[in-house]
């Protein structure tokens, strides 16, 4: 194979990643939709979806709270506009995703499994909600990540050990992000929509960036301020599912168990009064940031297709469709049997998983970069002209430094050089050391937001 496209094909992919990015910058967006006229006082927040207009001189008191991977840079737009007028406020961020702030605290918390800052960051905000009254303005930032950094048990009788072994369960068994969090707003004191019975009567704005496949507004951050439809029926039904019942604690199944048998309080729905002065605002998607990155690739001469922004599924399963679509466009070339003539850039996003096998390390792009690579690596002529990278957008993927990973012409050369068992490494669920030895991590560092996960197959 000769290597002609292989170093600058993955700088194009990085450029188009990155351009994807930086359209969901929370800054930028909060700048672009969120103003104040220094004349009026009057509040104004208008995106696609919805438009919010508020007399600054109504509230004797403007606090900020928020969970979140992008939260620390919404609060810095925030503080740009809002300014002085800002008297507290507090907000859980992920250690490194941090920006320097002048009125908002933050507190760094633990992610994917929630830690001591996710609790103490759960109290503070709580104590904030609960000093507020009908002369209160509650800027409340949301963003993905916010339901493993934002942790407050419904009750006493479960510990925050309770939570961290239910989440670790959860995310190993398979289940999606929406069945996740319905379990996880049912054990909260703080999710679900319990935010905002904390806050009321204040009136409260959730400006929110999603992570969610579909933009499901009571799953993002497992809805703080949000109706919620699920209840504890539910939440049995997905642990029957899954068959985890003798993983989870006893504590945490007596309260499941007690809810569905209507002793305890589900949390509340869309007819709440509750919700009668929250708005809840959708700034920015995994939808954007795909248009984005279809922008910049015809910018660099490329012909690009966006397939979804709802890619769902097991990791390793979704990479069939990828090595799928690869092997096509080598094939027919021009003959558009994908839809696309070639150079071609296929654009996806979403946010797939990965059932658990092994205790290696990685994360769901990882996974699916390197189930990419080992569908392909039999057929190095397709890896000589295809290009193939998966990453989040908020620069981790899993409990790794890495965003992602790569599928390509270096990969397979590493690979003929170190002959790792790449099937061997997937079985353990250990991508990262497999890509780590064929030099195919993709590193970006924190990005300071949050959209899902990106996908992009680029096919000379």
């Amino acid at each position: 194979m000769e290597g002609v496209y292989t170093v600058t094909d993955r700088e194009v992919l990085d450029s188009i990643f990155r351009a994807a990015v930086s359209r969901v910058d929370p800054d930028t967006i909060i700048q672009k939709c969120m103003t104040v006229d220094e004349k009026t006082s009057i509040l104004e927040i208008r995106t696609e979806q919805d438009e919010v207009s508020l007399d600054l001189n109504q509230f004797s008191r403007v606090v900020v709270t928020g969970a979140g991977k992008a939260t620390a840079r919404m609060a810095k737009g925030v503080e740009s506009i809002l300014g002085s007028r800002i008297s507290d406020g507090v907000i859980a961020v992920k250690p490194g995703h941090v920006e320097e702030l002048r009125y908002v605290r933050m507190v760094e918390a633990g992610h994917p499994v929630p830690n001591e800052g996710s609790l103490r960051a759960a109290v503070e905000i709580r104590e904030i909600l609960e000093a507020s009254d009908e002369d209160t303005l509650v800027i409340n930032l949301i963003s993905g990540g916010g339901s493993a950094l934002l942790t407050l048990p419904v009750d006493d009788s479960i510990t925050l050990v309770d939570f961290q072994e239910t989440t670790s369960t959860l995310l190993g068994c398979g289940a999606t992000i929406q069945e996740i969090n319905t379990i996880r707003k049912h054990l909260s004191g703080i999710k679900g929509g319990r935010m905002a019975e904390l806050a009321a009567p204040a009136t409260v704005v959730s400006l929110i960036l999603s992570d969610v496949t579909g933009d499901d507004l009571s799953s993002i951050a497992s809805g703080l301020t949000a109706p919620d439809s699920t209840t504890f029926t539910d939440t049995l039904s997905i642990v029957a599912r899954y068959g985890i019942e003798e993983q989870l604690p006893r504590g945490v199944m007596r309260i499941l168990s007690d809810g569905a048998a209507g002793k305890r309080p589900d949390t509340p729905g869309p007819d709440d009064e509750v919700f009668r002065s929250v708005f809840n605002v959708l700034i920015g998607s995994n939808a954007q940031a795909l248009m984005a990155a279809a922008e910049k690739a015809r910018n660099l001469e490329l012909n690009p297709l966006v397939l979804t922004s709802v890619l769902t599924g097991e990791a390793a399963e979704i990479a069939k469709l990828f090595s799928g679509i690869a092997k096509d466009l080598v094939r027919f070339g021009d003959a558009e049997v994908v839809g696309v003539r070639l150079p071609a850039c296929i654009i996806t996003g979403g946010e797939t998983t990965v059932t658990l096998h092994g205790d290696g390390l990685g994360g769901r792009n990882q996974e699916m970069a390197l189930s990419v690579f080992a569908e392909l690596s039999g057929d190095p002529q397709v890896l000589g002209r295809a290009t193939f990278l998966s990453a989040g957008t908020d620069g981790n993927d899993g409990p790794t430094d890495a965003a992602g990973g790569w599928a390509d012409e270096a990969t397979f050369l590493r690979y003929e050089k170190t002959r790792i068992n790449v099937r061997e490494y997937l079985a353990r669920n250990d991508s990262y050391h497999a890509l780590e030895a064929l030099n195919a991590l993709y590193v970006t560092g924190p990005t300071n937001t949050n959209v899902c996960d990106i996908q992009l197959l680029l096919v000379r």
